[in-house]
């Protein structure tokens, strides 16, 4: 809305009709009165051509970096920051793959039905971003251990195909000996796993965080007696789970199946 407003106001000053504008910039009355009053994001075209019709010098022109789309959910932001520098993650998942561990395709899947619906730009920042995070699995000096209940497995997120390499990526990144995948399998009954899933992340000054995050809300833990509460609900969801091993063979099995 700031920058639609901007618009108005370097266009009024100039002493530009919004006829001249949506003229030159080839754009209907109705859809740059839309751009001017919030209602519709301004569009790189009417930016420019703003900018040299009102003598703006790249003033307006400049305002597009700020209309890119987020890359990552705003409720997330403070918690990728903590992530970026961690030592040790650990993470528990119930429905979906970790996001560190997603292919791009299972996480472009995931993003194309994100209700309500984004726009393709959106989408594939979203997804460049999510690909981005993953660098840091390449550090060999953090440790990662990944607990991914059966459930998420089995959701066939994108169709056969793409469930079927999101699997096999699983293997693979789970042979790195900094990294560990185990399943916790379906029938195991009452188990804290059942709770949701949630993130524990040590950083270089060996503070512990945790994260939780639901369907529009994200809650970071800094209090030492909730991280601690995560920390022995996620090594009891280790015990219930396969091994590391045993974890490979149950994915490559379920990755057959499809």
């Amino acid at each position: 809305m700031t920058c639609g407003n901007q618009v108005k106001l370097w266009r009024m000053d100039a002493g530009v009709s919004r006829e001249a504008l949506s003229q030159e910039a080839g754009y209907g009355y109705e859809a740059l009165k839309s751009m001017e009053q919030g209602r519709r994001k301004p569009s790189q075209r009417l930016l420019e051509v703003a900018d040299e019709m009102c003598g703006a010098r790249g003033k307006l022109a400049a305002a597009l970096a700020y209309l890119e789309p987020e890359r990552f959910a705003v409720r997330a932001q403070e918690y990728l920051t903590l992530e970026a520098e961690a030592i040790a993650l650990h993470w528990y998942e119930t429905l979906l793959i970790p996001g560190l561990l997603q292919t791009e395709d299972y996480a472009r899947a995931l993003m194309s039905n994100h209700c309500p619906p984004v726009d393709d730009h959106t989408i594939e920042s979203r997804v460049a971003a999510r690909a981005q995070r993953q660098e840091l699995l390449e550090r060999p000096i953090v440790l990662f251990s990944f607990v991914i209940h059966e459930a998420a497995l089995r959701s066939n997120v994108g169709g056969p195909k793409v469930m079927k390499a999101q699997l096999c990526r699983l293997v693979e990144v789970g042979e790195q000996r900094h990294v560990s995948v185990q399943v916790l399998p379906m029938g195991f009954g009452v188990t804290p796993g059942l709770g949701g899933p949630f993130i524990v992340v040590e950083t270089a000054d060996h503070r512990h965080y945790g994260y939780e995050e639901g369907q529009e809300t994200g809650m970071l833990h800094a209090d030492v007696e909730r991280v601690s509460a995560l920390m022995k609900r996620h090594a009891m969801i280790r015990m219930h789970a396969l091994g590391d091993a045993e974890s490979a063979q149950f994915i490559s099995e379920v990755a057959e199946e499809l």
